[in-house]
């Protein structure tokens, strides 16, 4: 499907601060290789000057992707070949490897969060951060002071927009308080919905803009590990759903979207990133890709019009107690956002 006539890619507002991005992201992790060999630096520039030349603006990067560092700066010299007026870039601080348990470590002092961004700012060899992210949060540290010295960051024009990524809602609520936060990044695709409930309608109540990760489920509606097996140094490989006994039960979910697939002359992933694409004018995914044709691909999948009725058949085609296995690795089941609350500012401060 979504044959190669040249699409017009949208322009929205994320958020309700004035960031306008294209309605479809590039999240640029995987150029430094997670879920596929890493590319040549030259092919990743590619990739990300393609994407421009297609109509998106919204690229979004992490100072731990790439072992870390390296994402970053493959960002900053694809930018250099682009009109940085035209982009909005996103990058994000705050984790800090991994610790003695294996488990994720996570910083949000404000010192910690000054020199992440310092640090973000030269790799990518640019003025300003459109919108800076925490990662994760500190759940060691009052929001407060994280977002404290995000606002300080903004009024020195270091950064233009503030975003937090997993998140519970108190912590989405009282750092709304501190300075107005312009999007959450979150986890949401056919197989993941757990935001539904409470995350979406609290952003909406607060005019903060939706940015899913991982909205084609790491690659599984495009038929990862399903049609195509996984390369031996993909990180996917040790994901829960892809885990050998989980995959079996999960591959009747794909051969349903597969199906669905069909009857709207598109391909499992399109379907699956049309169907997140049309949850509101105010969520913005940012798939992945080391792949110009899947590049394209996911662009097509905005020429696919979904009604009520459509979206509802696609939801149903993967009950959520169907699906096996955690959303997140083990290693990251303690930051997640269901856990991501922050001790209470001392009053005294």
């Amino acid at each position: 499907m979504a044959e190669e006539k040249q699409i017009q890619i949208p322009r929205v507002k994320l958020g309700s601060q004035g960031l306008e991005v294209s309605k479809l992201g590039l999240g640029c992790m995987g150029l430094n290789g997670t879920h596929n060999s890493p590319l040549p630096e030259e092919d990743g520039i590619a990739v990300i000057k393609h994407a421009f030349d297609k109509g998106v603006t919204f690229f979004d990067t992490a100072d731990v992707y790439g072992g870390p560092h390296t994402n970053e700066i493959l960002v900053g010299k694809a930018l250099k070949q682009l009109p940085r007026e035209k982009i909005q870039l996103a990058t994000k601080f705050g984790i800090a490897g991994l610790g003695d348990d294996g488990c994720m470590l996570v910083k949000g002092t404000p010192d910690y969060v000054r020199s992440c961004c310092e640090g973000g700012l030269k790799r990518l060899d640019v003025d300003y951060i459109d919108l800076y992210f925490q990662h994760r949060v500190d759940t060691s540290v009052p929001i407060e002071d994280t977002v404290g010295e995000l606002k300080k960051l903004v009024e020195e024009g270091k950064i233009k927009y503030i975003g937090l990524s997993e998140a519970s809602p108190d912590t989405i609520r009282r750092a709304h308080a501190v300075h107005p936060i312009t999007a959450v990044q979150m986890e949401w695709s056919l197989w993941t919905r757990d935001i539904e409930e409470e995350i979406v309608p609290l952003c909406r109540e607060l005019g903060i803009g939706i940015v899913p990760y991982s909205p084609i489920g790491r690659g599984f509606f495009a038929g990862k590990a399903v049609v195509e097996s996984l390369p031996a140094d993909s990180f996917v490989a040790s994901h829960p759903r892809f885990k050998e006994e989980n995959l079996e039960k999960n591959k009747n979910i794909y051969i349903r979207i597969d199906n669905l697939a069909k009857k709207h002359k598109c391909t499992p992933a399109q379907l699956s990133l049309a169907w997140i694409l049309q949850q509101g004018d105010d969520v913005i995914p940012i798939p992945g890709t080391s792949k110009i044709k899947n590049l394209d691909d996911n662009i097509g999948s905005l020429a696919l019009k979904l009604t009520k009725e459509d979206l509802k058949e696609i939801a149903d085609a993967v009950p959520i107690q169907e699906v096996a296995g955690d959303r997140t690795y083990e290693s990251m089941k303690k930051v997640s956002w269901k856990l991501a609350n922050t001790p209470p500012k001392d009053t005294k401060a």
